[in-house]
């Protein structure tokens, strides 16, 4: 149902909890004109991250424009990156569209498979593109991870404009350092061809002042814009300049479970659940009570330089709004903010080494230059906050994102929707917005394949409160943890070690914590909702895993069939054959010695 915050928490409260004035509508955009559209897509975001959703970090301008505009409390993308980001760019189906699993987490034996190329396939046609053959100005900065192949980089996938970093990360500090040892160099794209990128930027920095420069070089024409920032904030590794940390400084003391439980209370509050949510309790949550005071030191500064770099982005946020107040395109721009999937709960331990020679850990450098964060799995508890799981897997705080919209003509302000939304429904939004309609399932001569989502728009105006009828299900896969979201029932299974390998189920309107399992009290339906999934998971192709698959363990073992083999294959059998030389040579003069 969708819900005046006002409603729940009367408008004093409003005031109170969001610190900002409540206008009773948005500015609306000048009538008949269509908006500029303006996505902002941050990297591993926890639901409770920005203050607007329940979060202690500083994020005014996010939440300006969830006071603008609408909050959805139920909306749902994959557990990592490229999938969410195949899903945001098409409105099709991951398993649809190419990107199955990431690829750099995905089994060997999968790769190649159908929807299984790791990369957007020529069967699907972008919203850049459509975009931009309807009359729109278009523009990318930022984090790309759809594919690195020429037919896909953002050129030739309808952006006039891309400065893109092809992989699923990189260093914050210095563009040309890797994060994880997945190939020999960082893959940055300009128009299609590799940049001459800066010594040293601030990646937040950076990626808003080129989205500035392209919207002003495109200014003259005319034409609207849509503007699409893929920020690198909060992906591993996290940094953030020393001034926002310091500003955290002993704001996390008391640890992760005071965090968690202050993050539920105030999203309560805010009516984005309900007010007796349960907290689920991990497995790899460690008692915060047990660490000596120098590690509660440590473990505090990781969180304080994680909300730094999330109070970075939002300033940076700032600057493009207000420079797009400055010019007068504000009141005529539509914004949307989202994450790609929860917050990251790996602690990395299978690259330990590699970080260790490559980064330093020192508490006093943490988040600077040449050193890594890791906030580990207890504060992506607490990111999640009051949602069970993160990043990876199929628990609500794995797949479950603070989505903000606003600037839609003849909304109204300061809304929440409780209604079950889905990244793939972003592409039918944005061009209705536009008034562009989809071409279906062909394109320019080609079978493509049709939309997965459904269009938002009549609950951002008032005209719905859902944007799916009770009965119409919504499948999930990624690398084996599986969902089917039915009105308000979650059927859903994670894989261990986080997860138990079994079905669950859950009505997420008065648990979306996940603690009351419901199998036992609704069989038939427990029963029905699994033959359900059976049925989507073969429509679209869904693949089963190999047994003892761990996502983080098969990055790894990526890395090494992909980059550390093909790069240091001829010197590794070189110094073997070295070896079995000198063995050789020893062995025979050995057995030749006189007596």
């Amino acid at each position: 149902m969708m819900t005046m915050l006002t409603k729940r928490t009367g408008l004093a409260g409003a005031v109170l909890v969001l610190g900002l004035a409540a206008p009773v509508l948005a500015a609306a955009p000048t009538p008949g004109k269509r908006p500029n559209i303006v996505v902002l897509l941050a990297d591993d975001w926890g639901f409770s991250d920005v203050g607007a959703f329940g979060g202690e970090i500083a994020t005014p301008h996010l939440d300006a424009l969830a006071q603008r505009g609408m909050r959805f409390s139920n909306f749902h993308v994959a557990a990592s990156c490229s999938p969410t980001r195949s899903m945001l760019l098409t409105g099709v189906d991951n398993h649809k569209n190419g990107v199955g699993n990431l690829r750099e987490s995905m089994p060997r034996e999968h790769l190649g498979q159908p929807g299984y190329q790791g990369s957007l396939t020529h069967n699907v046609v972008t919203l850049a593109s459509l975009l931009q053959n309807g009359g729109y100005r278009t523009y990318i900065a930022g984090k790309w991870n759809v594919g690195n192949e020429p037919y896909n980089l953002p050129n030739q996938r309808g952006f006039d404009r891309s400065i893109v970093q092809g992989d699923t990360g990189s260093d914050n500090w210095q563009p040309d350092k890797r994060y994880l040892p997945h190939g020999p160099t960082v893959n940055w794209f300009e128009d299609g061809k590799p940049p001459v990128m800066p010594a040293e930027f601030y990646s937040s920095e950076y990626f808003v002042d080129k989205t500035i420069a392209y919207i002003d070089s495109g200014a003259a024409s005319g034409k609207p814009f849509f503007a699409y920032v893929g920020f690198q904030a909060n992906h591993v590794p996290v940094q953030a300049p020393q001034a926002y940390i310091d500003k955290y400084k002993g704001r996390y003391d008391a640890g992760w479970t005071a965090l968690r439980q202050a993050r539920r209370d105030k999203a309560a509050a805010l009516g984005l659940v309900p007010k007796n949510t349960a907290l689920a309790t991990m497995n790899s949550t460690d008692n915060w009570d047990a660490l000596s005071p120098k590690d509660k030191q440590y473990q505090a500064r990781l969180m304080e330089v994680y909300a730094a770099m999330a109070e970075a982005m939002d300033h940076h946020v700032g600057r493009l709004i207000a420079h797009l107040k400055k010019t007068g395109e504000y009141d005529n721009t539509v914004f949307m903010f989202m994450s790609d999937n929860g917050p990251e709960g790996s602690d990395y331990a299978q690259a330990r080494l590699w970080l260790m020679a490559n980064y330093s850990r020192d508490l006093d450098r943490l988040g600077g230059k040449g050193a890594t964060v890791v906030p580990g799995p207890s504060w992506a508890s607490a990111s999640a906050s009051p949602l069970a799981t993160y990043k990876f897997y199929a628990g609500e705080g794995g797949i479950r994102s603070p989505l903000i919209i606003s600037g839609v003509a003849g909304m109204a302000a300061n809304q929440i929707s409780n209604s079950l939304t889905h990244v793939t429904d972003i592409t039918p939004t944005v061009l209705d917005l536009a008034q562009i309609a989809h071409p279906g399932s062909t394109y320019k001569g080609q079978t493509i394949e049709p939309l997965s989502g459904r269009s938002l728009l009549p609950v951002l105006t008032g005209a719905a409160t859902r944007a799916r009828g009770p009965d119409e299900a919504v499948g999930y896969e990624l690398s084996g943890n599986q969902v089917l979201f039915k009105g308000d029932l979650k059927l859903v299974k994670n894989i261990p070690p986080v997860g138990d390998g079994a079905w669950h189920l859950y009505d997420l309107s008065q648990d979306p914590g996940e603690t009351r399992d419901l199998q036992a009290l609704q069989p038939e339906v427990f029963k029905a909702l699994q033959a359900e999934y059976a049925a989507w998971a073969k429509a679209h192709g869904v693949l089963p895993m190999p047994k003892g698959y761990q996502p983080q363990t098969q990055v790894m073992i990526n890395s090494f069939y992909n980059y550390w083999l093909p790069a240091y294959q001829n010197t590794v059998l070189a110094t073997l054959a070295v070896l079995l030389g000198l063995s050789g040579l020893w062995w025979w003069r050995r057995r030749n010695r006189q007596p």
